[in-house]
């Protein structure tokens, strides 16, 4: 019997074929706009996920607030120095510190020149060690620095895929850097941290004497001893300095950030972002619905000699009720399983825009089934729900009237 209902309602549908198809629309293109969004939302978390990836359960930093965008701690107005080092590493349940100095310059090969950003790696080779660990990646040329090779530098991938310079970048080729020399010793592999695709990465010395600067940082890194404490260490360091600079909890001109911290907020933001673009797409559904609804009211009252015809040789109540539910459901299928193909389609095609305009592969976006799955069998109970009301109506008509063609 449902199979009859089905091929009937089939049937029914393909004579209103413009109808149905414009009725369809309106579901497809909000289910379209759910799924894109919600993909595009997905790959979006994962790619800044990924930003944060180098950084270990274990490890905190600390910086000065910035003024602007940027990588982190190059923003600000007055560095940390050496009296903040000097309290944060006598604080009880701190491991390792590593001071970083992260600044903007203007590099030059094949006599073509550019402004980037340069970060130092420190002198000791057990802490080189921890932040080639963080960074993931191991060089797709040449090779990582040690503590001895003073005037060479280390290059992110992006320097091996660029054409900018006009000329390929090559291991033991010359680089400038704010018009000093170095020699380039190995360029990484692609990493999915986009700032680490792009830097330019020398020893701490290098650094200092080029830009000029001394005992001044831009981030602090600590590694703690127990990482089910790193709370409580990133609360004692900000009660340290923040007596040391006699300010206000909650007027710090500097943070202490925790990976966890950081990722909630991010998490957080997303998920809000998220959140609101769905309940604006939730507006087409909701369109969509109506137009499903309209359409099978216009369905029953041209169909009233026919319902009428059905219930005289003997089609019930209910046999008239699923046959308009069937027809309703369906249109919400179709409409979802289209939206979903194109929704997918379009999520994937801006990712890859996006990764293109980019120049790396951090925005990824993969079909996720149960969201494909969930928004057609989402699309399909909407359609059915629309059409609840017609169904009734339809199901109730008398006999005479209706097969008199009233309503």
């Amino acid at each position: 019997m449902i199979k009859d209902f089905f091929s009937l309602a089939f049937q029914n549908l393909r004579k209103r074929g413009l109808r149905s198809w414009l009725t369809i629309l309106g579901i497809f293109i909000g289910i379209a706009a759910v799924v894109a969004l919600i993909s595009l939302g997905a790959g979006l978390q994962a790619a800044i996920t990924g930003q944060f990836g180098g950084l270990s359960v274990d490890t905190l930093t600390i910086q000065n607030k910035g003024t602007g965008f940027g990588p982190p701690g190059s923003t600000v107005i007055e560095k940390l120095n050496k009296n903040d080092l000097d309290i944060i590493k006598n604080i009880r349940g701190i491991d390792k510190t590593i001071t970083r100095v992260i600044r903007v310059v203007n590099m030059e090969y094949n006599e073509i020149s550019d402004f980037g950003y340069v970060a130092d790696i420190p002198d000791e080779e057990e802490l080189i060690k921890i932040i080639y660990e963080s960074f993931n990646v191991e060089p797709e040329k040449g090779e990582f620095l040690d503590s001895k090779d003073n005037g060479k530098i280390l290059l992110g991938n992006y320097f091996l895929e660029t054409d900018k310079f006009e000329k390929e970048i090559l291991v033991g080729k010359s680089f400038l850097i704010n018009g000093q020399k170095f020699e380039i010793a190995g360029i990484l592999d692609k990493s999915s941290n986009m700032m680490m695709n792009n830097a330019i990465l020398m020893l701490n010395d290098d650094l200092e004497e080029l830009l000029e600067i001394k005992e001044e940082y831009d981030l602090i890194v600590v590694i703690v001893e127990d990482k089910n404490k790193i709370e409580e260490v990133a609360k004692e360091i900000e009660k340290k300095l923040r007596d040391d600079r006699d300010e206000k909890q909650g007027e710090e001109s500097f943070s202490v950030e925790t990976p966890l911290k950081i990722l909630e907020s991010v998490n957080n933001i997303l998920n809000i972002i998220n959140a609101i673009v769905i309940g604006i797409a939730m507006i087409s559904l909701i369109v969509g619905g109506v137009g499903i609804a309209n359409t099978m009211y216009t369905s029953v009252v041209e169909r009233n000699k026919e319902i009428g015809i059905m219930k005289a040789i003997g089609a019930k109540n209910s046999d008239i009720l699923w046959i308009f539910l069937i027809e309703s459901g369906l249109l919400g299928l179709v409409g979802g399983i289209i939206g979903a193909l194109i929704g997918l389609g379009g999520a994937i095609g801006v990712s890859q825009i996006a990764n293109q305009a980019l120049r790396s592969d951090l925005f990824i976006v993969r079909a996720d089934y149960i969201l494909l799955t969930g928004s057609i069998l989402f699309s399909f109970v909407i359609g059915i729900l629309s059409g609840i009301l017609p169904a009734l109506q339809a199901s109730k008509l008398n006999v005479v009237d209706a097969i008199r063609g009233n309503k």
